[in-house]
């Protein structure tokens, strides 16, 4: 009686865990198909989880991606447990609906097969691949990158920046990634239906309108203009890089 006792009281723990385990999953997996225009970030590490804090401060979206079950224990997002180079796990992490996917596991041929692969199945996906080795960094771009970031480089040109201009580089901290700053940085797209589109930035009264800054346009072939002429012409797939407060950009990106 004792033995049978024991072994249905195992059996019982078993049974409730692997449903618990499922139920938990499928849930998961209904948060992610309720996602659309989220951020997938490939690799749940101090970068993955910066990179996720930061979204979610802005109100993205956010899918992770992680082949360590432990290191997924922890992550307060919607998650896929598997092998990002994977495309079915792309896909089960909504690659379909996605506005971005960042590359961010250690390895740099990881990574190359992950832009691959997502290249592949979302041509129009905006990519960011992390990349440990300088050499690397032209295989990833051909390979469909948009961007690709060394964060052990661009931590040395931050720490440079506070030892020659500590001020700037706090305000640019401050501006990019706190939320409680009243004034933020953002970035808007001129459509070809904007009512500021072909029209000189004097004309289109920007300042007056919204009351947000103008600090630099980008050009469709990438070519950056800081501090604008007011002469410069607005032309649909110009980038305005402005700075305001919410409400400011938020008045600027109806506008735009």
């Amino acid at each position: 009686g004792t033995a049978l006792y024991t072994l249905g009281a195992l059996l019982e723990l078993l049974i409730e865990g692997q449903l618990r385990e499922i139920l938990g999953r499928r849930r998961m997996e209904r948060d992610i198909e309720r996602l659309d225009g989220h951020v997938i970030v490939c690799g749940w590490g101090r970068v993955g989880r910066t990179i996720a804090q930061y979204s979610v401060g802005l109100g993205e979206g956010i899918v992770v991606i992680d082949s360590d079950e432990e290191r997924l224990a922890d992550c307060p997002h919607p998650n896929v447990l598997g092998d990002a180079t994977d495309d079915a796990v792309l896909e089960r992490a909504g690659l379909a609906r996605a506005r971005a996917v960042v590359a961010a596991v250690m390895d740099d041929a990881a990574n190359l097969f992950i832009v691959v692969s997502a290249r592949a199945l979302r041509p129009d996906v905006f990519l960011v691949a992390r990349v440990r080795s300088e050499r690397n960094e032209p295989k990833l771009l051909r390979a469909g990158a948009d961007r690709v970031v060394n964060p052990q480089q661009i931590g040395g040109a931050r720490m440079a920046a506070f030892v020659h201009q500590p001020h700037v580089a706090e305000f640019l901290d401050v501006v990019m990634h706190e939320q409680y700053l009243e004034f933020r940085l953002e970035e808007l797209t001129v459509g070809t239906g904007s009512a500021i589109a072909n029209k000189s930035l004097r004309d289109a009264h920007i300042r007056d309108q919204t009351g947000a800054l103008v600090l630099a346009l980008r050009d469709p072939e990438g070519a950056f203009l800081s501090n604008p002429p007011s002469t410069t012409v607005l032309e649909p797939g110009h980038v305005i890089i402005a700075i305001g407060t919410g409400d400011e950009l938020a008045v600027l990106a109806t506008l735009v």
